[in-house]
């Protein structure tokens, strides 16, 4: 069976997103190409990515005008073009079509379309932002593996990660800390 494997940036305090959507909410990410390439190479193989609407839009905007960019840096336009070749599945009401190569809309239910997503053959399922289908699916204990990279910043607000989910426990897998103030945790659900 596939695994669904979330990855979000969180600050200290416990945000993934600030509440400036003028800059799709990473304006206290501290980037790191390190913390970056660690991530990917802990992540494993995955063919399939779920966002939501908001983060699907703001994936598209940000890393497709990298594919035909020849001036694109190197890194930037190998993660655009993993991107585009993964199998991209947005859960929204609101969004009727997409432009983006390899997307399909669904309308329906969340959970059951996860279910029947990680029985279905191929490599893992991977979900970045998109916090209320993160909180869905956690709460359903649907997520087997939380990638966090951790950003050495109190945000102070924005929007948390877990709101609305009831307690469940992790099993640490790794903890890599950075120059950058960075650590990425990688933990499983434990069962």
């Amino acid at each position: 069976m596939r695994k669904i494997k979330m990855l979000n940036r969180v600050s200290i305090d416990g945000y993934f997103a600030s509440l400036n959507n003028a800059n799709f909410g990473m304006d206290w990410f501290v980037h790191d190409p390190e913390v970056d390439k660690a991530v990917h190479e802990s992540g494993g193989s995955m063919d399939t990515l779920i966002l939501g609407r908001i983060t699907y839009q703001g994936f598209e905007r940000s890393w497709v005008p990298f594919l035909n960019d020849p001036n694109a840096p190197v890194q930037l336009k190998a993660v655009a073009e993993e991107l585009t070749q993964m199998k991209k599945i947005v859960f929204s009401k609101n969004l009727k079509e997409a432009n983006w190569e390899n997307t399909k809309i669904i309308n329906g239910d969340l959970l059951n379309n996860a279910r029947r997503l990680k029985e279905e053959d191929g490599s893992d399922i991977l979900v970045m932002g998109s916090g209320s289908i993160v909180q869905q699916l956690a709460e359903a204990g649907l997520i087997d593996d939380y990638l966090f990279i951790m950003t050495p910043v109190v945000a102070g607000e924005g929007k948390p990660l877990f709101q609305h989910v009831n307690q469940f426990g992790l099993s640490l897998v790794e903890a890599r800390a950075f120059q950058s103030g960075n650590v990425v945790l990688h933990y499983e659900l434990k069962k």
